[in-house]
């Protein structure tokens, strides 16, 4: 038997805002952990691996995701041990399909025709073994040229998701590819209402199993201006060893289109494309709020969850997300409480939805706190900015084993260095040093600096800057690792 090949697509540039506190624009809700001990991007890959069969081939992922997180997503799935990813940045969000066509013509690259299985990087499911099912089913029927969408069966008058109408009822086959008649917008109560009682539509969950070469088809007849454009970008895109990265000038002139949009919703009515649904019971959460976090998660027998150092009393159906200090509740009701080191929101899960109108406050007042944790992730390691005044301000700095920052000088401050853990190189000028734990050094004001991991542990350090101004722009890089030199 002749195996069919897959290549898993996740989909991983989001930023999910209604997720904030905790999700923020360089640290977003697809890269968080949220249940268990992986991240839902983690979990993805996870789910995505186990699709193989005796008659499904699994290729190594293809990640389609933003070039701010590309260290992060390579440092996850390394964690994993899975083979290695190939990783498709896009230089700005332009929505799913030109993001899916870039994932279609990596795939075909070298000739082949696979079928793509493409998700996105950030739902959550109770039962795994009904998603690889489901799955299973959608790669058969995909690999004989149909566009096949996963399916859920509604659990109640959802106004939040997109629905989709089969043409006839279920037959009771929970595997079979029924076909689709019509996607639907986002409903009013009432017409959800309708929708659910009808029994034929499902809610739409952003699944798309189909061929490469079906996909690019489609595109080219439905939306040639999103196919060419995408396609030059391609062309002209520049691969080293861990990312493929399009034009990013041609890739600014694609239009903005879902894969709903552009091709999905225009199928049903084409006789020359086959779409059907495969309806999955697994437990399916999109995580699109903290209301959906506290749907899925663990309660006790007043219905409350909470993750972290968190006391609650006489409360019921409330969740409380604590990252770094003790948070206590009492006599809440229906509430979401998130605390992170800088930022604590406190909401109605029924109001949940609407976390986005204070990133969108934040994002008008120009203040930092929708894009970046008090904690910054780098492709080295991470700091954590611990206090700060008019004139200084104190970092925590983790160097991971080997890491390197980048040859630096400052204009503006100066600053003290104290190792705390591991073993730092320390470039000083036309010194280079080894600091072991307790020991400092000094870098002053215009002096050219780098600090290293040469150890197998990981280096921290607390680093003291002084000067008249503090801003992370005030950076001059001569050398880097991470092709940041300015």
């Amino acid at each position: 038997m002749t195996s069919i090949s897959v290549h898993p697509v996740i989909m991983a540039g989001g930023s999910g805002t209604r997720l904030w506190p905790l999700s923020r624009a360089q640290h977003p809700k697809q890269f968080l952990v949220l249940q268990g001990n992986q991240s839902l991007f983690q979990q993805a890959a996870q789910r995505l691996a186990s699709l193989a069969a005796t008659d499904i081939a699994v290729a190594p992922p293809l990640v389609v995701g933003n070039e701010e997180h590309r260290f992060l997503v390579l440092d996850q799935l390394r964690e994993l041990k899975l083979p290695p990813a190939t990783v498709l940045l896009e230089p700005m969000g332009r929505n799913t399909a030109p993001a899916m066509t870039l994932a279609a013509l990596q795939a075909t690259a070298d000739g082949t025709d696979p079928v793509l299985v493409v998700t996105a990087a950030d739902h959550a499911y109770v039962d795994e073994a009904a998603f690889t099912d489901a799955l299973q089913c959608a790669v058969r029927a995909a690999a004989d040229g149909a566009i096949i969408t996963l399916g859920i069966a509604p659990t109640g008058p959802e106004t939040g998701f997109g629905y989709l109408r089969c043409a006839n009822a279920d037959d009771g086959d929970s595997n079979a590819a029924q076909v689709v008649a019509e996607f639907v917008e986002k409903p009013d109560l009432a017409t959800a209402q309708r929708y659910v009682a009808d029994g034929r539509y499902y809610w739409n969950s952003g699944i798309f199993v189909v061929r490469a070469s079906v996909w690019l088809k489609a595109l080219r007849q439905f939306r040639p201006d999103i196919a060419s454009a995408t396609q030059t970008s391609w062309d002209q895109r520049t691969t080293d060893a861990s990312f493929v990265r399009p034009d990013r000038t041609a890739f600014a002139s694609i239009p903005s289109e879902s894969v709903d949009y552009a091709v999905m919703e225009r199928c049903p009515e084409s006789p020359e494309f086959d779409i059907r649904m495969v309806p999955m019971n697994a437990g399916w959460s999109d995580l699109g709020a903290w209301d959906a976090v506290w749907e899925v998660s663990a309660k006790d027998a007043a219905g409350n969850a909470s993750h972290g150092d968190a006391m609650l009393r006489d409360s019921r159906n409330t969740l409380v997300h604590a990252t770094s200090r003790l948070v206590g509740v009492i006599g809440m009701d229906d509430v979401v409480v998130v605390e992170t080191p800088d930022a604590v929101l406190v909401t109605r899960r029924t109001c949940s939805q609407d976390v986005k109108q204070i990133v969108g406050q934040l994002q008008r007042d120009g203040r930092s706190e929708h894009t970046l944790h008090r904690q910054v992730h780098r492709p080295w390691g991470w700091y954590d900015s611990i206090d700060s005044g008019s004139r200084f301000q104190v970092k925590r700095i983790m160097v991971k084993p080997g890491a390197t920052l980048s040859l630096q000088m400052h204009h503006h401050r100066a600053e003290h260095w104290i190792v705390v853990s591991g073993t730092a190189e320390v470039t000083n000028g036309d010194q280079v040093v080894l600091l072991t734990e307790n020991q400092s050094t000094y870098i002053p004001l215009g002096q050219s600096h780098r600090l290293s991991n040469p150890g197998k542990v990981p280096l921290e350090i607390i680093e003291v800057q002084s000067g008249s101004y503090l801003g992370e722009d005030d950076i001059v890089r001569f050398e880097d690792t991470y092709g940041r030199v300015q």
